[in-house]
């Protein structure tokens, strides 16, 4: 029997990895603020439980937009004396920072983190459930969801990273996932944040997606590249509204789309998911993000390339000065910045043919600066969410940030 609809976007979305407004003072930050006891906040409802301490922070980008911050500042054991190093973690499109939060504390690496003696950072992207808030703007508007990926890069991640920096006083490990290594890439091509991050771990990179190995990830990108927000007349792309049920009900009748295994065709075959951290997962996601930010990671589907936004050759010409969006340059990354990339060879979204095309632009980093897993068994969403990933992905993970403390 056929999957419900809402039952295939949920599994899309784990896939994908992918109010009213409040005056904050200050122009950039915001700061420390408190839930309570009444369960509300990431804290309350995946940090705590566990035994950890764990705080709610509110950060404001300089366009207005206020997100939500996490930081569990020491492990189980304590140990909050010390100074320890702040690492960033940044999900995916879709998804929301719980995305670190799902596994057991030993087999989650925001929780191996902390009680490795690193000071733990989760960042919640503009839109998602709860980062939803503007100085100005309603999450109802239009308005306040006309932004790409571009956005991500020049506003959400140098606003969480300078939090973070003037919170510590020290440069900062950054860790990614999907959409997540995106923004930090084309961010580090254009000098963005380097003197305040130390190394990046990139997991399942995502910054070409010509070789995509699913049918229905290439219709989607036609979709979104050609008319969709005409098919939408939405601004915000939610995935548990009417219309995005009917988008994916008209993809999955495209001839060689099956959503009879939908998780498989669009992520690769995971090996080594627990179906209770799945059902967690599904119990929140998917979350929103904006029509314009998957018609930018569409057009990098069609167009092969790493680019701005692009919106038509007159209308580039009033943004950017030029009929083409410029290109995001990744030969750019300085050579002397500690990369640890992860990719597995079952991925069918950041395939490998493409993780060798990002390879290559890294060609002249230094040796001994750049580090690369690949784990031949390993899909997409095997990285945030597999049963082993502690012992194959995230032990490594904090040898090498240890390495460059």
């Amino acid at each position: 029997m056929a999957i419900s609809i809402l039952s295939c976007l949920r599994i899309f979305t784990l896939v994908m990895f992918v109010l009213e407004p409040n005056r904050v003072l200050g122009s950039r930050h915001f700061g420390f603020i408190s839930y309570g006891d009444n369960g509300a906040g990431m804290c309350a409802s995946t940090v705590a439980t566990h035994g950890y301490k764990c705080q709610e922070f509110e950060v404001k980008t300089d366009d207005g937009y206020i997100l939500s911050v996490q930081r569990i500042p020491q492990g189980r054991v304590g140990g909050g004396g010390q100074i320890r190093q702040p690492v960033l973690l940044q999900h995916g499109v879709l998804v929301d920072g719980a995305t670190w939060l799902l596994s057991p504390p030993e087999q989650s690496l925001a929780m191996m983190l902390a009680d490795n003696g690193f000071d733990v950072w989760i960042s919640n992207t503009r839109g998602t459930r709860y980062s939803r808030r503007h100085v100005t703007l309603d999450a109802r508007d239009s308005e306040y969801w006309n932004w790409s990926w571009d956005e991500l890069i020049v506003h959400d991640l140098p606003s969480v990273i300078d939090f973070i920096f003037k919170q510590t006083g020290q440069k900062i490990h950054y860790v990614g996932h999907s959409m997540g290594t995106l923004i930090a890439l084309a961010s580090f091509s254009e000098g963005r944040e380097i003197d305040k991050v130390k190394s990046a771990a990139l997991l399942s990179p995502i910054a070409y997606l010509s070789h995509m190995t699913t049918a229905l990830g290439e219709v989607a990108a036609r979709a979104f590249v050609g008319e969709i927000t005409t098919i939408f007349g939405l601004a915000e792309f939610n995935p548990k509204g009417g219309p995005v049920n009917k988008l994916l009900k008209f993809f999955c009748a495209q001839p060689g789309v099956n959503c009879y295994d939908l998780m498989t065709a669009i992520t690769g075959k995971n090996c080594c998911l627990n179906s209770s951290t799945v059902e967690i997962f599904l119990n929140d996601e998917p979350q929103s993000t904006s029509t314009k930010n998957l018609v930018h990671l569409a057009q990098t589907v069609r167009d092969d390339i790493l680019s701005k936004y692009d919106y038509g050759s007159n209308y580039n010409l009033e943004h950017y000065g030029e009929t083409k969006p410029p290109k995001y340059n990744l030969g750019n990354i300085p050579r002397d910045l500690p990369l640890f990339l992860s990719y597995g060879g079952q991925d069918a979204l950041s395939d490998s043919k493409d993780v060798e095309t990002l390879l290559d632009y890294l060609k002249f980093h230094d040796v001994d600066k750049l580090h690369v897993q690949y784990i031949k068994n390993y899909a997409h969403a095997d990285f945030v969410m597999a049963t082993n990933a502690n012992d194959l992905v995230y032990n490594q993970i904090i040898s090498f940030f240890r390495n460059y403390a």
